[in-house]
């Protein structure tokens, strides 16, 4: 197990895992088995017991947007009081910031001229942000719409006033590269080198891949980047960079767990399980297809599973021919390691060419949960018992959430900014990034010293709040050089296209403080 250490889920609890995620074809419809939520429970329990995060005590879910904000400024000051007490923050001399869970960052090492407060005015603080509102990935550009939503909603509200008073608005400053790292590197050099902004928040592995050295040497913060990619947890090495949602190499690990469980199922009569992957060729599909080899690679049953893929480019116009190729080989369980508008055609191709019928679990990426990718005006019912992931969040669009006051408060905002909530799957997204933004904002503003951008870093890598986007039992935290992923878990879900909604198989499965760091090595594309 010593590589899944090093992959980002520790050996622990593992086999309860594995248990966890089973499932069969009577769970769908609604059906949940009961033993699933039983052993989530336990791995649960274990994961808290062995974890390195201090976390937060179980509140009761608000039933009111005031009982949230009430809650949200308990925990911002709890976070605010937790760093204080500690007696970290930036050294007299300037030379060192420190943190909880014995986060440092050395700013010596930062370029001559730099400003630990640049990009933030009398008036504003400067937000940069690439975004994609053209190209395959198009839709992903509804993540920043609905975050530049929240953004003015709070300064409607008043604004991020810091410790000494001082309110202020939040303009975020964005620039669409088509989810084309080329493009998007001499975009983000102009947010920082021009337009100067205080934070820069990247979405994309592939993009934020190609600017992470680059940001950490400048120390501008890149926290809460718009991807799960597995090496922003390395504290560490690169001090100014954070992810948010779970780790495509975890999501890949439980995949693993989950093949393992089903095996006879997937295998019978001790046969070969075929498993088949759909893998986009970039760092964000790179990480997927390097977790889980390295997972079947010490999986006990490694000499009963077969695992067949094939690539397929970001900006390709159609994947029927990997597809087709896929399906030749007869898979028992299919995975598509891609994301956007691939993901809707896999369902397509599935449905023509006989893996919908034929194969016993189709996968969508956790990045594919929403409407956008798998709703019926897409796919008909094609996505009907396609299986997920999922990364523990809810879904705006899903009638289960009608009277959830966050969901109501969010689809609200969005229509009085000229946007159909039910349109896109990504505006959720976007209320799960932008939730967090605005809440580590508040909560560097009442650190000693205010808005710095060192004071950004220490508060991001001490966050402990409830996340209103995320399922009740998911955890968002983090602890310095201890626990450098905030969301760490999730649930297995099949689609119900009928009734448009992901169902629920089992409990959560929430492992905070379980995922080691990440020094990511650009030559094995894995972990190190």
């Amino acid at each position: 197990m010593g590589q899944l250490r090093r992959l980002g889920v520790a050996a622990v609890g593992l086999s309860l895992l594995a248990a966890a995620c089973g499932g069969s074809d009577e769970d769908a419809g609604g059906e949940t088995d009961s033993s699933v939520t039983t052993v989530a429970a336990a791995s649960t329990t274990a994961a808290a017991s062995a974890g390195t995060t201090t976390t937060a005590a179980p509140v009761k879910t608000p039933t009111s947007m005031a009982e949230w904000q009430a809650l949200w400024k308990t925990q911002r000051e709890a976070v605010v009081k937790k760093i204080k007490d500690a007696k970290v923050g930036k050294s007299a001399d300037g030379k060192t910031a420190t943190g909880t869970g014995g986060f440092t960052i050395n700013l010596t090492k930062c370029p001559t001229g730099w400003s630990d407060t640049e990009g933030v005015t009398d008036t504003e603080i400067k937000i940069g942000h690439n975004a994609v509102y053209s190209g395959t990935l198009a839709d992903y550009g509804n993540i920043s719409r609905a975050i530049v939503v929240q953004g003015d909603a709070l300064n409607k509200a008043g604004g991020i006033t810091d410790w000494k008073g001082k309110t202020r608005k939040v303009t975020y400053m964005i620039k669409d590269d088509g989810y084309d790292a080329t493009r998007a590197v001499p975009l983000i050099d102009e947010l920082v080198e021009s337009d100067k902004v205080f934070w820069m928040i990247s979405l994309g592995s592939p993009t934020t891949m190609k600017v992470y050295d680059k940001l950490n040497q400048r120390c501008v913060p890149n926290a809460l980047a718009l991807t799960g990619h597995p090496a922003w947890g390395d504290p560490v090495n690169h001090p100014w960079t954070t992810g948010l949602q779970l780790a495509y190499n975890t999501e890949a690990v439980l995949w693993g767990a989950f093949i393992e469980k089903n095996i006879d199922q997937l295998g019978p009569s001790g046969g070969k399980a075929v498993i088949a992957g759909l893998i986009m060729n970039n760092d964000f599909g790179k990480s997927y297809e390097s977790g889980f080899k390295a997972f079947l690679a010490e999986s006990k049953f490694k000499d009963r599973i077969t695992f067949v893929s094939e690539t397929i480019e970001p900006t390709a116009p159609t994947i029927t021919d990997a597809m087709t190729t896929l399906a030749s080989k007869k898979p028992s369980m299919f995975i598509a390691m891609t994301a956007g508008t691939s993901c809707t055609q896999s369902i397509q191709e599935a449905a023509q060419n006989g893996m919908k019928e034929k194969v016993a679990y189709l996968f969508m990426p956790s990045v594919c949960a929403g409407k956008s990718f798998i709703g019926q005006d897409k796919v008909g019912m094609s996505g009907d018992g396609w299986w997920i992931l999922s990364g523990g969040i809810k879904d705006l669009s899903d009638k289960a959430f009608d009277n959830d006051p966050f969901i109501k408060n969010g689809r609200d905002e969005l229509a009085a900014a000229g946007f159909d909530y039910k349109s896109s799957g990504s505006f959720g997204s976007g209320y799960l990034y932008g939730w967090a933004q605005l809440q580590l904002l508040q909560i560097a503003a009442q650190l000693d010293g205010g808005l710095t951008r060192t004071n950004l870093m220490i508060a991001v890598r001490a966050m402990d709040m409830t996340h209103p986007y995320l399922l009740e039992g998911m955890k968002f935290n983090m602890n310095g050089n201890l626990d450098a992923y905030p969301i760490e878990g999730g649930v297995f879900q099949k689609r119900d296209a009928a009734k448009e909604t992901w169902v629920s198989q089992g409990g959560v499965i929430e492992l905070s403080g379980k995922s080691k760091n990440c020094v990511w090595s650009q030559t094995t594309s894995n972990c190190t």
